[in-house]
């Protein structure tokens, strides 16, 4: 029997914040896969190794959890006022679906480095040495994101003193801003609450601030569903029971939020909404031994992605945080000491990270005019990744 031998791709692993993904620029993708579709969803599932009933992904370049299991595409932008057009690509591990239904804050702080190296960005806008300011159209949520891209002797800066937590080594530093950034066509509060009470039938009635805006996000207290909010992952994603709560809580929430019309659509769409839980300050260790007190964050959050406990923090989740932080009356704002605030330090699993957004009231409404963090981002391997000739 004959077998189609594999093809290459052009595309470069990058890191961008705590996430790794493979990055492709649109018109380097085979034909078919240049427009979203059966095809294009096939080629980038082979990519990264997916559906694998492992959970390894070891045929692929994903690295088995939510946060490695990512991919990009970009082109120049057809948007008037923007530099490139970014689409974001949420692999799942063990099943065969790629969601596109939100973006990938940690990945952006990678987008403006690949446009600008690739040739996706007008020469006239990138200073030999300085700040990049890249303007990035994000297909999935429709919205505007500025990265402040360093560059050095007309290259991409990516080494630096810059230090995030969840990532080992400093880089150089990008910041990011996240303009108008609740999701989608709809409110900031999808129900008209700053909080609600979600009753999750088999599961309990919990108070729960839904808000749009990063990506779609549930937080809850964490004492109500029986944690501090300094847990790490293992107290978690090591309780089988725990993670179906959170996704029954997760499917009712996304009905609620108006996101989906029944339960069995929240299987296809794992990305949104995310999940949270949060708690005032306290003292604990992160998962690499570093100690956080109390007077180093404003609040505790966890989330989930993709069904499991994040390592760190979500980059849109974050933004989520920020924007539901400056918003009296949240169960954000409520943890971090109920003040006005612009700005947001949180602990996570891995450490701490700050977010700041400036919120206001526009005809009874909630508005969020930006939303800005840094985070860092370098590119790990360039070239081409091998997939089999027949797999799209």
């Amino acid at each position: 029997m004959a077998y189609v031998p594999q093809i290459k791709v052009p595309a470069t692993y990058m890191r961008g914040g705590t996430s790794k993904g493979v990055f492709f620029s649109l018109l380097d993708l085979p034909k078919t896969a240049q427009v979203a579709g059966a095809a294009r969803d096939a080629l980038l599932l082979r990519v990264i190794g997916s559906p694998d009933p492992y959970g390894k992904q070891t045929d692929g370049m994903g690295g088995a959890t939510s946060s490695t299991s990512k991919t990009v595409i970009l082109a120049k932008s057809e948007k008037a006022d923007h530099d490139v057009d970014y689409l974001f690509g949420q692999v799942a591990i063990d099943k065969a679906f790629v969601d596109w239904s939100g973006n990938c804050g940690n990945l952006t702080a990678a987008v403006g480095a690949f446009a600008i190296s690739n040739g996706l960005v007008d020469a006239g806008r990138i200073p030999a040495d300085g700040i990049a300011v890249i303007r990035i159209w994000q297909g999935n949520i429709k919205k505007t994101i500025i990265a402040h891209v360093p560059m050095t002797a007309g290259e991409v800066q990516e080494t630096g003193d810059f230090e995030l937590d969840g990532v080992t080594f400093p880089a150089a530093e990008v910041q990011v801003d996240f303009i108008d950034p609740a999701d989608g066509d709809g409110a900031m509060f999808p129900t008209g609450n700053v909080v609600d009470e979600l009753e999750v039938p088999g599961v309990g009635t919990f108070k729960a601030t839904m808000i749009n805006a990063g990506i779609p996000t549930i937080f809850l207290n964490a004492d109500e569903i029986g944690y501090t909010g300094a847990e790490l992952q293992e107290a978690i994603n090591g309780d089988p029971a725990a993670l179906t709560r959170f996704e029954t809580i997760r499917a009712h929430g996304a009905i609620r939020m108006g996101l989906i019309k029944d339960l069995e659509e929240a299987v296809a769409r794992q990305h949104t909404p995310k999940v949270a839980f949060v708690a005032p300050p306290c003292d604990y260790i992160s998962s690499s031994g570093k100690e956080i007190t109390v007077a180093d964050i404003d609040l505790q959050v966890r989330a989930l992605s993709m069904g499991k406990l994040h390592h760190a923090m979500m980059g849109t989740a974050a933004v989520a945080i920020g924007t539901a932080a400056a918003i009296p009356g949240t169960l954000v704002n409520i943890a971090a000491g109920g003040e006005a605030r612009d700005a947001v330090r949180f602990g996570h699993p891995s450490g701490t990270l700050k977010v700041g957004a400036q919120a206001s009231q526009v005809d009874g409404e909630w508005v969020v005019n930006n939303a800005s963090m840094s985070r860092s981002a370098r590119v790990l391997m360039e070239g081409w990744v091998r997939v089999p000739g027949d797999v799209f």
